[in-house]
């Protein structure tokens, strides 16, 4: 089925059903299949982490509710499906904090540039109070229709490119560099000298063959499994932004389910965080020795301190705003 095929039906089904009748209790029973959503490839983490929270929801329900995965952006890039699942033709979705910003612009504070000092600090948030509460804002979001169920990691972005290896900010000069549809990562890129390119995951790959852009910035798995690594052999460890993942429910399914179904998901979900964080360990590693096999050039950033000092207009810019919750995440390393 054509993607735009599917979102008119899905939009149709979504008005149909708000006529229908109220389902009798052994209606209820019927075995509904939550369509889910990942641009990256099958046999990724985000992608196996999403499948096996299917595969225990269908155990636990008998069968009655399960999920099936449409992996490799089959359905479309993270900015159409995340309106899919806003008017319910998605049910489930991992997409990145990165594209969700700018629809929940609470979250937006993860999207700062060297907010973290690790991947061990951006677990840190992740697990605890603030991870929990920066959810329960997109939830609270009236605008967003998304109720977001856990966090999922990335690792940390740097930049690759066709051209040089980027050894020191002035390497990046006037390089095309695409980032994520999300003003603060533009600000990022053309502060640190870059031209930062808007673009959706889904296009980066063409682009990198045809020359429409010079580079662009990601974690490692993305670099290699999207295959992003057989056209740009340059990868520099910037390590710029750690941001997470999140995965989340369509808010118009999301009400229609039982307290006890929504738990269940609620369960299995916080699961997935954990399982998605030693899958990613595992294929983060592997990315990068198949990179290194494949003769691609890994850059080690001896000094990142001119590239964080070249972020402060984006700090100056956007920080203000999320001063407070700054502060507290900075508290927690």
């Amino acid at each position: 089925m054509k993607r735009r095929e599917f979102i008119k039906l899905g939009a149709g089904l979504g008005a149909a059903a708000a006529s229908l009748p109220r389902l009798s209790p052994a209606a209820a029973q019927a075995k509904v299949v939550f369509k889910a959503s990942d641009v990256q490839p099958a046999g990724y983490p985000t992608v196996v982490a999403t499948e096996n929270f299917g595969n225990k929801l269908a155990a636990a329900t008998g069968g009655r509710l399960s999920v099936e995965m449409f992996a490799a952006s089959v359905l479309g890039g993270e900015k159409e499906t995340i309106e899919q699942t806003q008017i319910g033709a998605l049910q489930v979705l991992r997409v990145s904090v990165g594209a969700l910003g700018p629809i929940v612009d609470d979250i937006n504070v993860i999207n700062m540039p060297f907010l973290f000092k690790s991947k061990a600090h951006a677990e840190k948030m992740m697990d605890g109070e603030i991870g929990q509460q920066l959810l329960d804002r997109v939830n609270a979001n009236g605008n967003a229709g998304l109720m977001a169920l856990c966090w999922m990691n990335s690792g940390a972005r740097s930049v690759y490119n066709t051209k040089r290896p980027v050894k020191s900010i002035d390497d990046l000069k006037g390089l095309k560099i695409r980032v994520i549809g999300n003003p603060i990562f533009i600000d990022m890129m053309n502060a640190l000298g870059g031209n930062g390119i808007a673009m959706g995951y889904d296009q980066v790959f063409s682009a990198l063959q045809t020359g429409v852009i010079d580079g662009a910035e990601n974690n490692p798995p993305s670099y290699v499994f999207s295959n992003h690594y057989t056209a740009a052999k340059y990868y520099s460890l910037t390590e710029h932004l750690i941001i997470p993942e999140v995965l989340v429910f369509s808010k118009k399914a999301w009400t229609a389910l039982s307290p006890d179904d929504q738990n269940l998901i609620r369960k299995f979900a916080r699961e997935a965080q954990f399982e998605e964080r030693e899958l990613w360990n595992k294929y983060e590693q592997l990315a990068m020795d198949k990179a290194k096999a494949a003769g691609c050039e890994i850059i080690e950033i001896a000094d990142k301190t001119p590239f964080q000092n070249a972020v402060k207009p984006v700090w100056d810019k956007y920080g203000p705003k999320y001063q407070d919750m700054i502060q507290r995440i900075q508290a927690l390393a």
